[in-house]
């Protein structure tokens, strides 16, 4: 299995370097070049395997230049005990006759990331042995509030790879930003922006594409590359666990061999959706994709429309890891869409840089429109919504997951269609626990308590327990103060690696 770049101006990359280099050189994303399709055969031996298995089974066939053993090592070293406190790694709750949430935050950040950022590490060091790198690795990463602490904690202490985490200084939770700037680690450097995720996402994509500055790193023995879901190793973990979603549905009965699924995400950047979508591809029978967003809904009125538009104002809610309004792996969306069409995707990615817009045209948005359906929801309707699930089913979810919650809720309405639903449970409601706090208490119980204060009397109050991670997080030292303004970023990319 190679790879090729989204843009058509790389190709027969091999999976190591892929996962090295994270951003194609001609700026563009690196896709598989066929999409594996997994046999009958391959279904029902895996429906009585367990996590790992199933995840050893299905990154063989995008690595096939890691050996068995290096798959293995790699899944062993991120799946167990010690990172999860869940031994099914990604479990499956029953909501209703047909309404599952699929809990994703059971790593050691309380996020979906873990289930990629746990592995790609290791993914990382494989890379590098495989092909024999001898530069350092600086891992650069845009954060909207999850990304940045799973990566950190992945990388932390790695050998031969620094991090450099960005995220907009006031466009996270209180426990997102203490969570990143609490990171330990010899090798890790956090640091706020004065913007939203999308300019600290366009500033790192800057970074990647300045040639001279990357020939100066070169000087150095250094290299950049990425962790978040621009790098195809942390958006093919992420396929494994929508598959194991629709084994666990069949080994427990809920779904016969070929019965539809659909599957509802709480999506911005369009990683965790479009895993979804690759994982149809191989062969899970899937029904719609339900793309859920917040009022920054971008990506709803692309759905609808077939036109991609962020010219709009950025809306700042209480589900800030989907605060973005350039969703970045629709590109390869596009690219799959469109048979490999790299001229049209070059010329689409184009048009959003220079015009903040684009229109793919009825053929394509008719595909688009086949696969996804979507809406959004408002911060009161999120607040509704835990609020609602937690009278109804006993059941507390964060602020991220309500929002797919209500808008799987609209599509049941809208369509009829009563298939079995996965929803993605994105995060613990710890993670967002004063607005959690807010849906499911009173005002009077909350009044002159602070965030941390807050996360203890909802746990007190609702018996669900705070993850360990999370607890004490107040009482931790912080170790990284760095603000900088947009314009400053490589600046501070250089501070930290001490390049004069």
């Amino acid at each position: 299995m190679n790879y090729i770049s989204s843009r058509g101006q790389a190709w027969g990359i091999s999976a190591a370097e892929v996962i090295k280099k994270g951003i194609a050189p001609d700026g563009g994303l690196f896709v598989p070049e066929y999409i594996p399709q997994l046999t009958k055969e391959d279904f029902a031996a895996m429906e009585g395997w367990n996590y790992q298995e199933r995840a050893r089974h299905i990154l063989a066939y995008y690595l096939s230049d890691f050996t068995e053993s290096e798959i293995k090592d790699c899944v062993e070293g991120a799946y167990n005990s010690k990172n999860f406190d869940e031994g099914s790694i990604a479990p499956l709750v029953k909501l209703g006759e047909k309404k599952y949430v699929q809990e994703l935050w059971h790593g050691p950040t309380c996020a979906f990331k873990d289930m990629a950022l746990q592995i790609l590490p290791h993914l990382m060091s494989t890379s590098m042995n495989t092909t024999g790198e001898t530069s350092e690795i600086v891992i650069l990463v845009a954060t909207s509030g999850d990304t940045g602490k799973a990566a950190l904690e992945g990388f932390s202490d790695v050998p031969g790879t620094r991090i450099i985490v960005f995220y907009p200084d006031q466009g996270v939770s209180e426990v997102q930003k203490r969570q990143m700037v609490t990171q330990e680690g010899s090798n890790v450097y956090v640091a706020g922006v004065r913007g939203n995720f999308d300019d600290a996402q366009n500033g790192v994509k800057g970074i990647f594409s300045q040639e001279d500055y990357n020939l100066v790193l070169k000087q150095q023995q250094m290299k950049l590359s990425s962790a978040n879901s621009i790098n195809w190793g942390r958006l093919l973990p992420q396929i494994v666990y929508y598959i194991s979603a629709y084994l666990d549905l069949c080994k427990e009965g809920a779904l016969k061999s070929g019965d539809k699924i659909n599957i509802a995400v709480p999506t911005g950047n369009f990683g965790n959706i479009l895993a979804a979508y690759y994982a149809g591809r191989m062969g899970v029978p899937i029904g719609k994709l339900i793309c859920a967003a917040n009022t920054n809904n971008v990506l709803t009125d692309f759905i609808r429309k077939g036109v991609y538009n962020c010219n709009r104002p950025f809306e700042k809610t209480i589900s800030p890891s989907m605060d973005i309004l350039i969703s970045s792996n629709l590109e390869r969306l596009l690219f799959e869409i469109t048979a490999h069409d790299a001229s049209k995707v070059a010329a689409w990615m184009e048009e959003l840089k220079s015009r903040g817009n684009y229109d793919v045209g009825p053929e394509v948005y008719q595909q688009v429109a086949d696969c996804f359906w979507s809406d959004c929801c408002s911060d009161q309707e999120t607040i509704a919504t835990i609020r609602r699930t937690w009278q109804k089913d006993h059941y507390l979810i964060d602020t991220h997951t309500a929002v797919a919650v209500n808008v799987y809720e609209k599509y049941l309405q809208s369509t009829g269609d009563n298939s079995v639903t996965v929803i993605a449970s994105t995060a613990s409601p710890f993670k967002f626990g004063s607005s959690v706090a807010k849906a499911v208490m009173s005002e009077d119980m909350l009044a002159d308590r602070n965030e941390f204060e807050i996360l203890y009397l909802l746990e007190e109050f609702t018996g669900v327990r705070m993850p360990a991670a999370i607890k004490g997080l107040e009482n931790r030292p912080i170790l990284h103060n760095t603000i900088c303004q947009i314009d400053d970023m490589q600046k501070t990319v250089s501070q930290f690696l001490n390049i004069k």
